[in-house]
């Protein structure tokens, strides 16, 4: 039998456009404090914030984009995100003070949170329910390439004259780029939108907001989110500490190209046999990699830790997604893939913080090491909010 196609015009369009929006992101986050600090002498807990606030911003864009792409579908959502991304990326040459900064980059992320929502909505639409899970896959490559070359370009042009003006200049680029292939979209299925039928089956308020199918697994995602936040955050501070530094500097290009060979692969065997064949096994080998992660002392133990957390945690994330979509009602896609991120972006957001309380007392080798005991106890929480009833709730939703 002949495979449903997967490579669209319009799955090419919307994964370019999140791999812009995602390139922004991580350009803008690994440099936004630091220009808080040089142009406007922040403290390094206000710069912080400066950074951090886009995530908070982000969640409060999904929880309402997640609410109306139900009502008016997500196309016009998409447009609504990308035009208040492109002005919020505008208002960066124009910033006067910390306390405009602070605002801007909370729109700015109220924006990216819509925008996503919308894309990830898109793609869950167009892709045909017998390959959702190797669509996805290949889809969320897009961010992973962005998180590879997002931080890279982002500190070189730091160190260049004017360097900050360049990556806003880049920033509203992206932005109009991602505009003008915005209308080059068309969406001809039928897409699912609420009618007022459906809106009685609403047994609580809090389904206006969150799909209650998707946040058993957007739980899950929420504790290996926080898990990864720490290697994301310290790990510059931990490679100078075990003095691995050049070595560290090639950690998330290996864990790139682990992700970028294997995600494919997963994604499809999802499809074909189920969650559990996949995400018990990315989530033991993320165990390894985060233990040995904290206990690495040579550079081929941190570059083999790369290894093993590009496929354990990058492979977790995209089928964690695919599945909160499979169990979700086709009218209900925009609820789950904000409710999944918006989980995910609470443990990516607020991990560093939290983290970063402990790091006096344990040091960096603890605070790892403890990321390690938590991914080992998400095992048996997968287990009972979603594994054990795997097929069932699969076979239920399609």
């Amino acid at each position: 039998m002949e495979k449903e196609k997967l490579w669209t015009k319009e799955f090419v369009i919307v994964a370019m456009m999140s791999f812009l929006l995602s390139l922004i992101f991580f350009l803008l986050i690994v440099t936004i404090a630091s220009y808080a600090v040089d142009e406007y002498n922040a403290s390094t807990s206000t710069a912080g914030l400066v950074s951090s606030i886009f995530i908070i911003g982000s969640i409060f864009g999904r929880i309402g984009a997640g609410r109306m792409i139900g009502k008016v579908g997500p196309k016009k959502i998409l447009f609504i995100g990308l035009i208040c991304f492109l002005i919020t990326s505008i208002f960066y040459f124009f910033m006067f003070n910390l306390s405009t900064l602070i605002i801007n980059r909370l729109i700015n992320g109220i924006a990216i949170g819509i925008a996503s929502t919308a894309t990830g909505t898109i793609i869950a639409e167009i892709l045909p329910d017998s390959r959702k899970g190797e669509g996805i896959g290949y889809y969320s490559l897009s961010g992973i390439f962005a998180t590879a070359i997002g931080p890279f370009i982002g500190i070189l042009l730091m160190n260049l004259e004017n360097g900050f003006l360049v990556i806003f200049i880049m920033n509203a680029v992206f932005s109009v780029v991602c505009i003008a292939v915005y209308f080059l979209l068309k969406l001809d299925q039928p897409i699912h939108v609420v009618d007022s039928s459906m809106e009685v089956r609403e047994n609580h308020w809090i389904e206006k907001f969150v799909e209650l199918r998707a946040v058993p697994i957007s739980f899950i995602a929420l504790m290996i989110g926080f898990s990864y936040s720490g290697i994301m955050s310290f790990i510059s501070f931990y490679a100078i500490e075990v003095d691995l530094v050049a070595t560290a500097s090639y950690f998330f290009i290996v864990y790139a190209i682990v992700v970028v060979c294997t995600r494919p692969f997963t994604g499809r065997i999802l499809d074909m046999r189920g969650a559990n064949i996949v995400v018990y096994p990315c989530l033991i080998l993320f165990v390894l990699g985060m233990f040995l992660f904290s206990q690495a002392t040579i550079s081929w133990m941190l570059l083999l830790s790369a290894v093993l957390i590009g496929i354990g945690y990058g492979n977790f994330n995209s089928v964690a997604q695919a599945i909160a979509i499979k169990v979700t009602a086709p009218h209900r896609f925009g609820l789950a893939i904000s409710t999944y991120f918006i989980f995910f972006d609470i443990g990516l957001g607020f991990g560093p913080y939290i983290l970063g309380f402990f790091v006096p007392w344990i040091g960096y080798r603890g605070i790892f090491l403890c990321m390690a005991g938590l991914i080992a106890l998400s095992i048996p929480c997968y287990y009972f909010l979603h594994g054990r009833r795997d097929r069932q709730l699969l076979s239920r939703a399609a």
